[in-house]
């Protein structure tokens, strides 16, 4: 399954039923998984880890060394999990040092153009939309969407289910289950749509996500007193619990709240 035309270093394994296309080049200190496909004209670099059932399409640069000053050309590696489809022209930059790295999750798709930056961890089933990126150091939770271009700076949190429309910059967190809009950047609504979507949560969850942003966004009152209401009048839950601590854990503050 691997072209004559393509290049192949000795070193690299190559898992079974890998398919890799004419003029891809698979560098040295490099793990394909099962069942990949590495289409013409991808370049998978040094330090890449790969899972299995991964696409790479022409174009993306997957491994590439870190665009960081810091990095001196230490051994550093990329993690990429399983069912991932990356789009033309990605390009993914491995870890700046051996204590970290770069992480991919299992099915995401990142869309021509995306940029992830050095030591960024990436979740599970997120969207990246053309040309959107990120500076290093960034966290997006899972289910995650960032609309095209979208450019979140240096080390960011992107909560679970979160959205950010086209074109916007951030550089706070963005608390999970919202739409984040509008440059500067500032808090839209709830995600309900994609929310509800397939039943991934319940209306009445859903509603109390709505309550808890109400009174951080809308009633006047400091992130404190916000934080102290949610805990006493909105019923406990796993999205709630992980709602509060996004924000009490935030280190860069979160977007449209002066912290």
């Amino acid at each position: 399954m691997i072209h004559p035309l393509a290049y192949v270093d000795p070193e690299a394994k190559i898992g079974e039923n890998v398919t890799i296309h004419p003029f891809a080049y698979i560098d040295k200190n490099v793990e394909i998984g099962n069942n990949c496909t590495i289409m013409p004209y991808a370049s998978i670099l040094s330090g890449t880890r790969m899972g299995t059932d991964n696409i790479v399409y022409q174009g993306a640069i997957v491994g590439a060394p870190p665009q960081d000053f810091k990095f001196k050309g230490e051994d550093t590696l990329l993690k990429i999990g399983n069912c991932n489809t990356i789009r033309e022209k990605v390009i993914l930059n491995r870890g700046t040092n051996p204590t970290d790295c770069t992480i991919l999750g299992d099915h995401n798709f990142l869309l021509e153009g995306v940029h992830l930056a050095h030591d960024t961890h990436l979740g599970n089933h997120c969207i990246l939309g053309n040309g959107a990126k990120t500076a290093g150091n960034c966290i997006i939770d899972d289910r995650a969407i960032l609309g095209s271009e979208a450019i979140v700076k240096h080390g960011c949190h992107i909560g679970r289910w979160a959205l950010i429309q086209d074109g916007c910059q951030t550089d706070k967190d963005i608390p999970p289950y919202i739409v984040a809009a509008h440059n500067p950047i500032s808090f839209y609504g709830i995600n309900a749509l994609n929310l509800n979507k397939e039943g991934h949560l319940s209306y009445e969850i859903i509603d109390n996500i709505a309550k808890c942003y109400g009174q951080i966004y809308q009633c006047g009152i400091s992130l404190e007193n916000a934080l102290r209401r949610i805990k006493e009048i909105i019923p406990i839950s796993p999205e709630i619990n992980y709602l509060i601590s996004f924000i009490e854990n935030s280190s860069k503050g979160i977007i449209g709240i002066n912290q």
